[in-house]
């Protein structure tokens, strides 16, 4: 069984959606999921850094 990152839930939806403790505390996890919409893109990876750096190589500084 999946685990709840409750840390993570309370700072999207009192800090992220400006719900006040009471108002959080009275959602279910699925209800709070709807209010934060899909799920965004996961941040950027070492392989693609690396990909940009070889595309995208620093040039000398004038």
């Amino acid at each position: 069984m999946k685990r709840l990152d409750f840390a993570a839930m309370m700072r999207a939806g009192i800090c992220g959606l400006g719900l006040h403790p009471a108002a959080f505390w009275a959602l279910t996890p699925a209800e709070l999921r709807l209010m934060l919409g899909p799920p965004g893109e996961a941040p950027m990876g070492r392989e693609r850094l690396m990909e940009l750096c070889r595309q995208y190589p620093d040039g000398e500084r004038p």
